[in-house]
């Protein structure tokens, strides 16, 4: 039996509905900040129960506007979590702020109770990830941002529809970020990201900042990028948008059946599911024992499993200026040789699942 970590051939077997509409935009010329990425910005706002949502070039473009709009300037400090993927220092880094790092903890998310060791005079803001599909701690986050009062950018690229205590992720902070990436719940067919915040002016500045600048069509208000949304793009995601809950409840369910059945083998151990949280699951991970050998055992099986990720960031080479060195976050660099990724995504079915959890058995034994 094969299982596959990607799910696109079959999410998008039958994509004539998306290409009549595609067809209607290539007749109507409406290719840049067009009608369809007005309505697919509504309705992501509205999933979100939150007043704006702008649909820029990529999720790293979110994440990079939100820190330019928030008054992040170079020099300054932005805390954030050792085990992210790398767009998110990137962010960071690229507009001249450094990236300061904080260990994970047993949910392999930011370690809330180390935030507060790592701030400096020079911190201006904290980016909260939520890596995975698994939601941070805000509540304990806001109370650390209010009381050094610095800025919250809340990295959700991978946790849309995630929740902590009913309020979804990415509306807790100043703004939130998402990523539109193919491998994504809501998915388009190529890169897209949204911002959304219910500041009216971190919005104006946001649009300003994803469109050169230009106040319209003649005035342009400053020098700025071109990292809009197409239009193109908005056109899939107006059609995926409408099944975004049933994807995530799949998921949620395949990682509920994993929770289960790994949970009876002593050599898995399950993250931390604290109360409160839904987890939505963009990566089913769990921590194994001899995680290279499960690894090339599942391949031979047929099954396509991942690591996310192998090296911290505080160890790779685009962090050598930063001066952090092995031993520094104790708790990501275990997690980065023990965790693996299994196939969860809404396609898988009921036997393919069970082949997964039959195969790390056979394994163990």
């Amino acid at each position: 039996m094969k299982v596959s970590y990607s799910y696109l051939k079959e999410q998008f077997a039958n994509p004539d509905a998306i290409l009549a509409d595609i067809k209607l935009l290539v007749q109507s010329g409406d290719f840049t900040l067009g009608k369809a990425l007005e309505e697919f910005e509504k309705s992501f706002a509205g999933f979100l129960g939150i007043k704006y949502a702008i649909g820029v070039g990529t999720g790293t473009d979110a994440l990079r506007f939100s820190l330019i709009a928030a008054g992040v300037k170079p020099g300054d400090e932005v805390i954030t979590a050792a085990n992210t993927f790398y767009s998110t220092a990137g962010a960071i880094a690229t507009i001249g702020a450094k990236p300061v790092f904080v260990d994970a903890d047993d949910s392999l998310l930011i370690n809330t109770e180390l935030i507060e060791k790592a701030i400096t005079d020079k911190t201006k803001a904290i980016i909260p990830v939520h890596l995975h599909g698994l939601p941070v701690d805000m509540e304990k986050i806001l109370v650390i941002a209010k009381k050094h009062k610095l800025i919250i950018v809340e990295d959700a690229c991978q946790s849309l529809g995630a929740e902590i205590n009913k309020k979804k992720a990415g509306t807790f902070g100043l703004t939130g970020c998402f990523s539109l990436h193919p491998l994504k719940p809501l998915n388009v067919w190529g890169d897209a990201g949204v911002v959304v915040t219910n500041s009216d002016a971190i919005k104006d500045r946001i649009l300003l900042l994803r469109n050169n600048g230009l106040k319209n069509r003649d005035e342009c208000e400053e020098y700025a990028y071109n990292c809009r949304m197409d239009t193109l793009q908005a056109v899939v995601g107006n059609h995926v948008i409408k099944d975004v809950d049933k994807t995530l409840n799949a998921k949620i369910n395949n990682s509920k059946y994993y929770d289960q059945e790994l949970g009876k083998i002593s050599q898995i151990k399950i993250p931390l599911r604290k109360p409160g949280r839904k987890c939505v699951y963009h990566n089913y991970v769990v921590m194994a024992e001899r995680r290279d050998g499960l690894l090339k055992y599942l391949e031979k099986k047929g099954i396509s499993a991942k690591i996310h990720y192998p090296i911290p960031l505080h160890l790779q080479k685009a962090s050598n200026y930063l001066g952090y060195k092995k031993g520094d976050f104790p708790v990501a660099e275990e997690q980065a040789k023990n965790i693996i990724s299994l196939p969860v995504h809404q396609h898988i079915t009921k036997e393919q699942r069970e082949y997964v959890v039959s195969a790390i058995k056979e394994f163990y034994k």
